[in-house]
């Protein structure tokens, strides 16, 4: 199998999209006909979550490089939460699709090895978000795991929420901010798992609501793809989100969840379905069109 990275540039060169669609199932926000029973029930819960994320799968594959579900929705529905997980990361990947497990694990090294078994050979992801915050020896059985696989990472840098520069903003002994260390290693890491696309399958990810920071980090890590979240619900806009770009147009793949998978909800008269259709490729198209000029 390729490396992560070529398959990702592989599937943005496809679909001509850099769009990723993320798979975040808040129960609030289903569809009505995937309503029925779900507050009492996690079972039934789970069930509904497992066909709208089907058929939310089925209608973003065609302009979508990748899905990104976030585990903890499915966490919370117990082990059959966890079931609906790997069952639809291994739908979205018969579709197509690349699959991003957003679970942002980190640990101690025999921890981390075992996080790293179960989120890239046992749910079988083709990439996942990583937490560094233990340092170099918990995200070492992480590179190795990736490198068997033929996986990818995403490394924490500079994440999109209000509360990020709390810690990742801090100075260190030489003036950097934290998140400009934390993007040397990941540079740092990813040096052997380079593919023929030149990029790195370790990669970082950086929030489109920084700009500034965003810029900078795109010099600093030329050969990391980025994971940008942001776009969308949080208020970033294509035009934020070049800024993640290399001159290529390559070197990041963007990140929307609400705003797409829950598009029904701004206008209740248009199918959900059609509704995250339109939205996708809305997104898709803003962004190639971003990067065109």
């Amino acid at each position: 199998m390729k490396p992560f990275a070529d398959r990702l540039v592989d599937a943005i060169h496809s679909k001509n999209s850099r769009a990723v669609v993320g798979l975040d199932p808040r129960l609030d926000s289903l569809p009505d006909e995937f309503q029925r029973g779900i507050k009492k029930n996690v079972e039934a819960a789970a069930q509904a979550v497992l066909e709208w994320g089907g058929e939310i799968i089925a209608t973003v594959a065609p302009h979508a490089a990748a899905i990104k579900p976030q585990i903890a929705f499915y966490e919370m529905l117990g082990p059959f939460g966890l079931v609906t997980y790997y069952a639809l990361c291994k739908h979205a990947r018969k579709k197509g699709l690349l699959v991003i497990g957003d679970v942002k694990r980190g640990d101690v090294p025999d921890t981390a090895k075992a996080y790293a078994t179960a989120h890239l050979e046992s749910f079988d992801c083709d990439a996942i978000t990583i937490n560094p915050y233990l340092g170099s020896d918990s995200v070492a059985p992480f590179v190795e795991m990736a490198k068997k696989q033929d996986a990818g990472l995403f490394v924490l840098v500079k994440t999109s929420n209000p509360g990020s520069g709390d810690f990742q903003d801090l100075k260190t002994a030489d003036g950097r901010p934290l998140y400009e260390v934390v993007a040397q290693r990941v540079g740092e890491w990813g040096r052997e798992l380079a593919g023929r696309s030149g990029y790195s399958s370790v990669g970082a990810v950086v929030g489109a609501t920084h700009p500034e920071q965003a810029a900078a980090l795109r010099k600093l890590l030329p050969q990391a793809f980025f994971l940008v979240p942001g776009y969308g619900a949080q208020g970033a806009t294509a035009a934020d989100v070049k800024l993640c770009f290399n001159a290529d147009k390559l070197g990041a793949v963007v990140n929307a969840s609400r705003s797409v998978i829950f598009a029904h909800e701004k206008n209740r008269s248009v199918d959900w379905k059609k509704a995250v259709e339109e939205a996708v490729v809305k997104m898709k198209t803003d962004i190639n069109a971003a990067l065109s000029t």
